[in-house]
């Protein structure tokens, strides 16, 4: 297939990139590699594939309408994979207006684009962060999620019900993925096992927010590709049984669906950094501070609809990814 991905410089774009082209795609991939955080990091995923015969590199913002339309319309992508986002809970307290371009201006972008150019299927990320002030667990797709604590979780909230719309009005299939706190080689590095990695092997503290009281459905970056290769192959169909008198939040009488990606096992973040430390080698300084702003306590992933309709469910315990990070990290930076 000709798959549009977006965010292909980024974490999750790169690495999926690399799988479809891997089984015979072609890849359309935008990205604007912004410096959010370090482009260097960006080029170098990017490097990985670039020179892939079925890869093209197309270095647009995806809120640029005039630009990604153009790409539209000019490469004719059959599926659409919309990973490109700004992200982060805490930096939204800081640069509000940077989400409202990016995930709400270009995803109405991205929209446009699949429907007038006759696009199959659209999958897009979403967050767990949407399930915001629920303490009902494991979260379920299925329950309600009016409560986003962060503008980063309401403009995800936002994606999912602009894509119910545009399934509803123009019968476009979209299925929204809510991922759940991914981690592995190639991470961001505002991202706290990169951050935790770096200061350990520095000799500096760390902070520990919550006062090491989170626990997180951290989810391995494999099983997070997997998950959106198996959704984007089963276009999302309508749900005849749904009801407006009870209604379902995951499905619709339209083509669309949402699903959790996480692993199902939340795990405590101080149990995370001791495995860290024993990958390391190293004891790590702890500067316990208190919940941020933004921030919920814990999360974890009802995965069921996941199992049920695609046959999948993520397996890979945080001892090997955390382990298989700390090679990556070491063999990148010469640490």
């Amino acid at each position: 297939m000709r798959i549009l991905v977006t965010g292909t410089a980024g974490f999750i774009g790169s690495e999926l990139a690399i799988k479809l082209l891997a089984r015979g795609d072609e890849v359309i991939g935008v990205d604007n590699l912004n410096d959010y955080y370090d482009p260097k990091l960006k080029e170098a995923r990017l490097a990985r594939i670039k020179d892939h015969k079925n890869f093209t590199d197309v270095r647009i913002n995806i809120e640029d309408r005039e630009d990604l339309l153009n790409t539209f319309s000019k490469h004719k992508p059959q599926r659409v994979v919309n990973l490109a986002a700004q992200a982060g809970v805490r930096y939204s307290l800081v640069n509000p207006y940077s989400y409202v371009d990016s995930n709400i201006q270009g995803f109405v972008n991205i929209l446009e684009g699949c429907r007038h150019n006759a696009v199959d299927h659209l999958v897009y990320a979403s967050s767990s962060s949407v399930y915001g002030a629920n303490t009902n667990m494991p979260f379920s797709v299925h329950h309600n999620v009016d409560h986003p604590l962060s503008l980063y979780a309401a403009s995800k909230k936002a994606n999912e019900l602009m894509a119910h719309t545009y399934s509803h009005l123009y019968n476009l299939p979209t299925t929204g993925l809510r991922f759940f706190t991914v981690y592995g080689p190639w991470g961001r590095p505002d991202m706290a096992l990169f951050m935790f990695t770096k200061n350990i092997l520095a000799g500096k503290p760390i902070d520990v927010f919550n006062h090491g009281k989170h626990r997180r459905d951290f989810t391995y970056i494999d099983d997070i590709v997997e998950g959106v290769i198996r959704t984007l192959d089963r276009v999302a169909p309508p749900n005849p049984q749904w009801s407006g008198d009870t209604p379902d939040a995951a499905t619709s009488m339209a083509p669309y669906r949402l699903y959790n990606i996480g692993s199902n096992r939340p795990v405590e973040l101080m149990r995370y950094i001791e495995v860290l430390e024993q990958c390391l080698g190293k004891k790590a300084e702890i500067n316990f501070l208190p919940l941020q702003p933004g921030d919920v306590p814990a999360t974890f992933a009802n995965v069921q609809d996941l199992i049920d309709d695609v046959g999948y469910k993520p397996d890979t315990p945080v001892e090997t990814g955390i382990a298989n990070f700390v090679k990556w990290y070491r063999d990148f930076y010469r640490a």
